[in-house]
């Protein structure tokens, strides 16, 4: 039996589970991470109102932050394997992660926004602010957020969009091509926090050894530039998958190259994009003097290109 006909119980019918129906290796590690994060963001934003330190707030803002997103995380994972064979979704429900990350990436830019704004607040009107105990918050933060690191980088995480596009470009079709860029993003925030946890330390520890109390407040400004910018690269990622952007060039060049290397072949129209971490769809029209069968083409493809769902178009030249 063909995993078609295990998939669907009928070998006429074409599945588009592309795997969502199983439950990913990332998903119980980032509930676990999410866990973690909750509790320590309420800590902190807690510490840094009672103790009167911007760094500590701002570290709490940016950890609740990406709390939003490992919750966004965990939804899409559940929402994904829970309606993987909907037929409601002409693709699958491999999406879910981009709409997930795009709904995630807006609500980091608000919370950029809220921590610059209380971020020149403070530095307009600073409060005083009890070192000893701000540090000992944000020490235990960074390990909190030291100790989610190490769980969700307990095996490669994967690289994401950029590096992905880099790797084909470069004529490289290794195993990150399938890699989970929901775990990569729940591993890129919760790494975030840690380097924000140390500036929060740094600027604490400044204020009270050196005096410099105005690190505090910009501090908060840095880490509100950091949110900010993430937001922007979430939004400029995910949206290049709801959009159906076209695969990189090196991937529509095997392509082409398979299908025009068997014989007088010419790929006349070609289109690849992404419908689930990890899978392409494509769909693609050639000439021929000679046509042959559909399913003749896709034997030529190359199948570490990840192309879940092929559509093949023959005409007679």
């Amino acid at each position: 039996m063909t995993a078609l006909q295990h998939e669907t119980g009928e070998p006429w019918r074409h599945a588009h589970l592309f795997g969502q129906h199983r439950v990913r290796p990332g998903e119980r590690r980032t509930v676990i991470v999410l866990a973690i994060t909750a509790l320590m963001m309420l800590v902190e934003i807690a510490a840094g109102v009672a103790f009167g330190s911007m760094a500590l707030l701002a570290d709490g803002l940016h950890m609740g932050s990406h709390a939003v997103a490992l919750g966004i995380a965990v939804a899409a994972y559940v929402y994904a394997r829970k309606h993987a064979d909907d037929e409601r979704f002409s693709f699958g429900t491999g999406k879910v992660n981009a709409l997930a990350g795009f709904a995630g990436a807006v609500l980091l830019a608000v919370f950029a926004l809220i921590m610059a704004s209380e971020s020149v607040e403070r530095w307009i009107r600073p409060v005083p602010i009890a070192f000893d105990r701000a540090i000992l918050v944000a020490f235990v933060g960074l390990v909190v957020n030291g100790a989610s690191v190490l769980i969700l980088g307990g095996e490669d995480p994967g690289h994401g969009e950029h590096e992905h596009e880099h790797e084909h470009e470069n004529g490289a079709h290794g195993h990150h091509s399938h890699a989970d860029h929901n775990l990569r993003s729940a591993y890129l925030h919760v790494l975030a926090d840690a380097l924000t946890s140390v500036l929060a330390i740094v600027a604490l520890l400044s204020g009270k050894l050196l005096g410099a109390v105005w690190l505090d407040p910009f501090i908060g400004i840095v880490g509100a530039v950091l949110v900010a910018r993430w937001s922007w690269e979430l939004v400029r990622q995910s949206a290049a998958v709801l959009l159906d952007r076209q695969a990189p060039e090196r991937v529509r060049a095997d392509i082409t190259r398979s299908i025009e290397g068997a014989g007088d072949e010419r790929v006349t129209d070609l289109h690849v994009w992404v419908i689930a971490p990890g899978a392409y769809a494509a769909e693609i029209a050639l000439v021929t003097r000679e046509p042959r069968a559909p399913g003749y083409y896709k034997d030529l493809l190359p199948p570490e290109l990840g192309l879940a769902h092929v559509t093949v178009e023959v005409h007679r030249a």
